[in-house]
């Protein structure tokens, strides 16, 4: 076989070379994707703009991610919400490399996290593990946002939602914006889930993420989050009237589990076989939609199961007044049925004794001082009149 020439070598080369600059460039095209029209007139409705500050919540039993944006006002509005396609693993923290668990808590992402090279498409790293992860052992890496629909631990998009929300994390960055927060949640942080999994193992480190859910919820600030005794601690509003109105929710949202739970809510688990999927992509792929890589289907069909750990046990209205006293009044139907020697108290007469109290200290000396007087014969005895008491001669 003859040897190529330096003439032939250097066009492989540069074959070479333009094919790696082609590919080069399609991922730059990527990455630098602008954020579609549509999604600028809804940023634009809120108050915002693309350059303005970010921040995702992620809840999974919903499988939604949401878009806020930082407003006029200084308050993060939610702009939009993205499904998820794929999550693994079941409600609760990640703890481990390798359980599949997606995490919960509070993340920071900089721009150094932001991977336009992703083999999945696009991808920003969220950042697990963080102090809180860590100071509870947790071990793992590289738990991302990325493309496709197949998830390890991960929040699996599909390609073009990713591109979608990298270009929105993209232009905050270049905005000025150091880094952005994502907060992952187990599910949308309401009384009524709270209530329904008060017997979860998770519930304990679900009531903090709560406490930073209703902070968020309050103020419409990013929030300022801190570790200490292994549990997360937010520091306060430098707003006084914002400050007085997590106070407000805070104490409203107890009230509110308390009254569900004193009101007889069921209490439930929720499991799954591996993790879960927005009904939008389940739609999709019962119509035979491709999604490419999926990972798991099966597990699909046994997702979001609840297992009822205490059935409901719904109290009886309470009957207005109007409607009872209608009920119990003379001629009507339940009148008819009493008993003939029996009357009700309101209809007995007037009882001279009855302004005497009935307690057995109390009415003694009452009846004794009716009965000195000769008002009133004292039961069972001749009347005692003032001079009963005098001394015989």
């Amino acid at each position: 076989m003859p040897r190529p020439t330096p003439s032939a070598l250097l066009g492989l080369a540069c074959l070479a070379l333009l094919l790696a600059s082609g590919g080069a460039r399609a991922q730059n095209a990527k990455a630098e994707a602008p954020i579609p029209a549509a999604t600028l007139a809804l940023m634009a409705a809120k108050g915002t703009t693309a350059s303005a500050p970010v921040l995702f919540r992620a809840y999974k039993k919903e499988s939604e991610i949401e878009v806020w944006k930082k407003g006029p006002a200084g308050r993060f509005v939610l702009v939009k919400t993205f499904p998820i396609c794929r999550w693994s693993g079941q409600l609760g923290p990640k703890r481990k490399t390798g359980d599949r668990q997606t995490p919960e808590g509070f993340y920071t992402v900089p721009r150094r996290q932001m991977n336009p090279n992703s083999s999945y498409y696009l991808s920003f790293d969220v950042g697990y593990p963080n102090a809180y992860d860590r100071a509870h052992g947790g071990t793992g890496s590289a738990v991302m946002v990325h493309g496709v629909c197949s998830s390890m631990g991960c929040f699996a998009m599909t390609d073009q939602t990713v591109g979608e929300i990298y270009a929105i994390a993209r232009d905050a960055l270049n905005g000025g914006q150091a880094a952005f927060q994502f907060q992952s949640y187990p599910f949308r942080m309401s009384a009524e889930n709270m209530a329904r999994h008060r017997t979860d193992p998770n519930i304990a480190f679900w009531r903090d993420l709560k406490v930073g859910s209703d902070r968020f919820e309050a103020t419409g600030e990013e929030l300022q989050v801190g570790v200490e005794g292994g549990r997360y601690v937010f520091a306060p509003s430098k707003d006084p009237t914002r400050e007085a109105a997590v106070a407000t929710r805070r104490a409203g949202e107890e009230a509110r589990v308390a009254a569900l739970v004193e009101d007889g809510a069921a209490a439930v688990r929720t499991t799954y076989s591996d993790g879960g999927q927005h009904a939008f992509w389940a739609a999709l792929l019962a119509r035979g939609v491709p999604l490419g890589d999926v990972s798991r289907p099966e597990a699909l069909a046994y997702a979001g199961q609840e297992v009822v750990l205490i059935p409901a046990r719904r109290r009886p209205a309470p009957v207005p007044e109007a409607v009872w006293a209608a009920w119990i009044a003379p001629g009507s139907g339940l009148s008819a049925i009493r008993r003939a020697a029996f009357v009700p108290p309101y209809e007995r007469p007037h009882d001279r004794f009855g302004p005497l109290a009935t307690a057995y200290a109390d009415s003694l000396p009452a009846i004794l001082r009716a009965s000195l007087s000769g008002r009133v014969a004292a039961p069972g005895l001749p009347a005692i009149g003032p001079l009963a008491f005098a001394q015989k001669p």
